[in-house]
This record gives C-alpha cells, structure tokens and sequence, in this order.
C-alpha cells in the first residue's frame, strides 16, 4: 500500500516547520537587539513587533530553513508517527467495541481451527493482486500453527465482480465448502466474476442449483452489507488488512507471515481482552 503526499500537505509541513522556528528564533533576534529587559513582562505579541521587525525575523526563517531543509523531513516523520499513534488508539478502541462481530460472528467464514486461542482477521477482495500474493501465507501459517482460527471477511471493494465472487463464496459456506472455494478463487489467474466463480464451485462439487439459490438469498447480501458498514466503522478501506487480536496489519507486506506469527506469539504472550 503506498502513500501519496500532497502539495497541501507539504505545505502544512513548511507553514508547521516556519512556526515552530518563530518560537525559537525570535526571543534569540530580540535579544541581539540590546533592549533593556522588562522586569516580569511577559512575551510580546507577534502584532508588537515593527515592519522592520517582522522583515528581519522572516528573512532569518528563510535562510535557516534554506540551509537546513532536512528539517521538513523531522516534521514530517514525527507528524507521520504521532497521526499512526492516533489512529492505533482509535483502532484499539474500536475493536473492542465491535470485539463480536469480529471475532465470534456465527455467520462469518472460519477456516483452521474453530476453537482456536488466537484469531486472525483477513478483511479481502478476489480482484485484490496484494490478497492473491498474500493468501500463500495465510495458507501456510493455517497449516504451520494448529491453534489458530481465521476468520474472513469478505470486502469486495474493486468491482462488481468482486461482489459476484464475494456472494458465491458465502453461498459455498452455507454447504460447508467455503475454503475449498476460497482457497482456489483466491488464486484465480483472471479477472473474479460470476462467470469464473460459478465455476470454481462446480469443480469444488457444490451442488450447483443449490447454490445459485443462495447466491440470490437474503442471507447472503446481509452477511456482505454487514461487513462492509463493519470496515467503515473501523476505517478499513484497503485490501487486504488482518487483525491479530487488537493488532493490525494493513496490506500484504513481503514479511507477511513472520508478521503474522510474531503477533500471534504477542497475544498468547499478553492476552487480548476483547478477542
């Protein structure tokens, strides 16, 4: 998942880094001015000063900011960790708050071991290149760790395709196939559809007039509906995104499963109140 930085933003970096050396710099420009202290006076307002003023502090700004322009970076990394740290907060709380839905939902799809110590979130869509190239991890820790449960929650956020893909997966649950579809829709060459999904399923060994029944239930357009006023809440709008326990990973980064299991060895370590 990449992040793209805008002029605005970059700006809001130049006027931040301009106030904070305001700050410091002008008690030192005052103070080379050789003006008698005011006994207890306190901090002259920035209207106080003179045009003249205000014209040398701005000059002095400039050429420190121009000399020393790794300073926009320091802003920048520090605003980047304290807006991650917010926003870690608001996550923590809202899982707690949604713990049920996430984590002890009858209708969401599980896969590994039901009664697992630790679960695993996968929040995904079958057109997502990043949920494709992660899905061989997700595979291999189901198969590496036999305490784990997986649940997955289906986000089809690309197109409608993903959508058709998203209903038939849901109705292959409702006959106990859902990983013998997942595991291979996930890893469809092509373009995820009903067409391809429908399929899958047939060689899966669904029962096909069954399933093209459900594809249509109410069951099913609720189970998506849910999950996706569930992602908004949480301010999930990227796929694919995992949570361990209250921990989260967004997108399917190259260290995926080392991620994953070194969270799941945090969890079973600290515990997790709400999971």
């Amino acid at each position: 998942m990449t992040s793209h930085r805008s002029p605005r933003l970059a700006a809001a970096f130049a006027s931040a880094a301009l106030a904070v050396f305001a700050v410091a710099a002008v008690p030192g420009y005052l103070k080379a001015q050789d003006k008698p202290a005011q006994p207890a006076a306190a901090a002259a307002p920035a209207s106080s000063f003179s045009a003249e003023q205000k014209s040398e502090i701005q000059r002095i700004i400039k050429d420190y900011l121009i000399a020393n322009p790794e300073v926009f970076l320091e802003i920048q990394a520090a605003l980047e960790t304290k807006m991650e740290q917010v926003q870690a907060e608001k996550l923590k709380s809202a899982l707690a708050a949604h713990a049920d839905q996430l984590y002890r939902d009858p209708d969401a799809p599980v896969a590994g071991n039901p009664k697992g110590d630790v679960t695993v979130v996968e929040f995904f869509d079958y057109n997502c290149g990043y949920c494709k190239r992660g899905f061989s991890d997700v595979a291999q820790l189901i198969k590496d760790d036999a305490k784990v449960k997986v649940v997955f929650r289906e986000l089809p956020i690309l197109s409608k395709g993903s959508e058709e893909a998203a209903q038939v997966a849901l109705a292959a649950r409702m006959q106990g196939k859902y990983w013998e579809f997942h595991s291979v829709m996930i890893q469809h060459k092509g373009q995820a559809d009903m067409a391809s999904a429908l399929k899958i399923a047939e060689k899966a060994g669904l029962d096909m007039n069954r399933l093209k029944a459900d594809v249509k239930s109410e069951a099913v357009t609720n189970e998506i509906k849910k999950v996706r006023e569930l992602a908004q809440t949480l301010g999930i709008n990227g796929t694919p995104h995992f949570l361990v326990g209250d921990r989260s990973i967004p997108g399917a980064p190259q260290d995926l499963l080392g991620q994953l299991k070194s969270d799941i060895a945090e969890v079973r370590k600290s515990g997790c109140i709400s999971c």
